[in-house]
């Protein structure tokens, strides 16, 4: 269902965003796990991890986009912690669900309160921190090194090095 903006709902974004990776002949729901340098779930600004449809979307959308930080964020919130969004960045997007009741007159007997079950769904932009400047460092990934350095290498891992042929 496009929205009233024209744009279209994130359902369809999500939709048409798994479409085009199976078309294209990946598994979206694997390959986040194998290729994503974050490794982990996708984080809100305060550590919490996302749940639900929002792990998979953003997931998708760090690994389409290169992102190696598992931080999600606001503008606001960005700016919150001292950073700021890039020029030109483009936010995801991430999804508030929440299913509550509220105790309303009833239809059938009037003046008799009965609780009626409602959902709200909204969805709000968010930024991948290594789309943000000037945040703390523990915002963003230690850099990932293939081969360590020689004088990290544990004794047993040495030994194995040192008899490797030149």
């Amino acid at each position: 269902m496009t929205q009233s903006s024209g744009r279209p709902s994130p359902a369809e974004t999500i939709t048409r965003a798994i479409i085009d990776r199976l078309e294209a002949g990946v598994r979206p729901w694997v390959r986040p796990w194998r290729s994503c340098a974050a490794q982990g779930r996708p984080l809100r600004a305060n550590g919490e991890p996302y749940r639900g449809m929002n792990t998979f979307w953003l997931w998708l959308a760090a690994e389409q986009c290169g992102y190696r930080s598992r931080y999600w964020m606001t503008y606001r919130q960005a700016q919150s912690l001292g950073g700021q969004v890039r020029a030109g960045e483009q936010s995801q997007f991430a999804i508030f669900y929440k299913a509550y009741s509220k105790k309303v007159d009833s239809y059938e007997r009037p003046g008799e309160l009965v609780d009626e079950q409602r959902r709200v769904m909204r969805s709000y932009a968010v930024f991948n921190a290594d789309q943000i400047d000037t945040l703390p460092g523990d915002f963003y990934p230690e850099a990932l090194s293939l081969v360590p350095p020689g004088d990290r290498l544990g004794p047993r891992a040495a030994r194995f090095v040192d008899r490797l042929p030149a």
